[in-house]
């Protein structure tokens, strides 16, 4: 099943929080783009946490290429971002997802959370 939409010109597919649920319940990977003191106060459960200013330096190292990964920040901005950044080290456009909502819509929606480092 595909899942989101995507818009002209970019390389990921828009999700929201529940496909980023299904999608991670699959084995995606939940990617956290935003700062450090915007990730102790609440993140997606198993989400992996590489602020957007690092993505371009530590994504190759610490991401698998051959896996779904699902950006997320607070408001689907900076996810994109680094959605594009990872396309530009040549992962496959295949395998990219904004998570359009951010986290505070994830929070909210009841959906597993967790707090601190």
């Amino acid at each position: 099943m595909a899942y989101g939409r995507q818009e002209a010109g970019e390389p990921y597919r828009r999700i929201s929080v529940q496909e980023a649920l299904e999608m991670q319940a699959a084995g995606a990977l939940i990617v956290d783009v935003r700062r450090p003191d915007e990730w102790v106060t609440g993140h997606a459960a198993g989400a992996v946490h590489i602020p957007v200013d690092d993505v371009l330096e530590r994504a190759e190292a610490e991401l698998p290429k051959d896996n779904d990964l699902l950006f997320i920040c607070a408001a689907g901005v900076r996810s994109g971002l680094a959605a594009e950044m990872a396309s530009a080290l040549e992962f496959s456009s295949e395998h990219l997802y904004n998570i359009e909502a951010g986290t505070p819509v994830w929070i909210q929606a009841g959906l597993p959370t967790e707090t601190g480092d």
